[in-house]
């Protein structure tokens, strides 16, 4: 089912997103993973797309394998890192064969020991073009990414709010944000893209916080800020796990709370293709909400 029909049901829903492991142990891990989170009967899953070749195959093969055999709705990231248009829709069809119905459309980041994105030879520089491209050779459902915080290579906010629109204008069908720790951030961001014409609908990414270091690493690259307060107590209990790991679910869940309270269509978890933590938050969660 595509995720834009799963939207119009009118329930809040929750989503969990996934990245393709190395080695074989990684992928019983992974299974094991989303066996815990399926009796909370997602909406959909994602599966990142790296910038390695291998990875890139292990994406295919695991969303296929997570709708065939799982029998949970998922989303394929693609990015348009180190394609040719000629391989883009070779990967395409690749989905579409598996019955893949939804697509994360990506500009990506640069590979590991480059600075700047580079547009490859015959590909796409932008993520609104690969956006253009699949709405107009494919029936895929299209989801882009957006910055509550602006991306972290546009400092300019009304500049990159106005990228997003290029992607939703392009013919994206939802937008899923970034990790962000303060909802003022999202509920701002509603707020100026809905004020320039971003209709569709924008979900909010939950990223449950489980290593205060691991955290401050993802928030630098990605460009998203750990408020004061909570950023001290992580730091006052960085050196024992499970006071860190609490700290995080209760962050999360207050998060959660006033997002569905406020209406949201849904809350993406960013897992880290770990359960613990998301099952610990969807608990807290059972009774303060109807989730689908």
């Amino acid at each position: 089912m595509k995720i834009s029909q799963i939207l119009k049901n009118g329930r809040q829903t929750f989503s969990f997103e996934f990245f393709p492991p190395r080695d074989d142990d990684g992928f019983e891990q992974l299974f094991q993973t989303i066996e815990n989170l399926k009796e909370w009967h997602p909406g959909y899953v994602s599966v990142t797309y790296g910038a390695g070749g291998t990875t890139r195959t292990k994406t295919i093969e695991l969303v296929g394998r997570i709708k065939q055999q799982i029998g949970l709705e998922s989303m394929a990231h693609l990015t348009c890192v180190g394609h040719d248009i000629d391989e883009i829709r070779v990967i395409l069809d690749r989905l579409q064969e598996e019955g893949i119905e939804n697509i994360l459309a990506l500009r990506g980041d640069p590979p590991q020991g480059q600075t700047h994105f580079v547009k490859p030879e015959n590909g796409f520089g932008f993520g609104n073009e690969l956006v253009a491209f699949i709405r107009k050779n494919y029936s895929f459902c299209l989801g882009v990414a957006g910055y509550p915080e602006g991306h972290v290579e546009c400092p300019d906010k009304a500049l990159d709010l106005q990228n997003l629109k290029r992607k939703v204008d392009a013919g994206a069908d939802f937008i899923v944000t970034q990790l962000f720790f303060d909802n003022r951030y999202y509920f701002d961001f509603l707020e100026r893209a809905r004020a320039i014409g971003i209709a569709v609908p924008i979900i909010p990414g939950i990223m449950p916080i489980i290593n205060a270091n691991q955290t401050k690493r993802f928030t630098k690259m990605c460009g998203a800020t750990i408020p004061e307060k909570l950023l001290a107590r992580l730091e006052e209990n960085q050196e024992d796990s499970a006071a860190v790991g609490e700290i995080g679910e209760d962050h999360a869940t207050a998060q959660c709370k006033e997002l569905l309270k406020a209406g949201v269509p849904g809350i993406h978890f960013y897992t880290l293709n770990r359960s613990k933590a998301t099952l610990a938050i969807l608990k807290r969660l059972k009774n303060e909400a109807d989730l689908g």
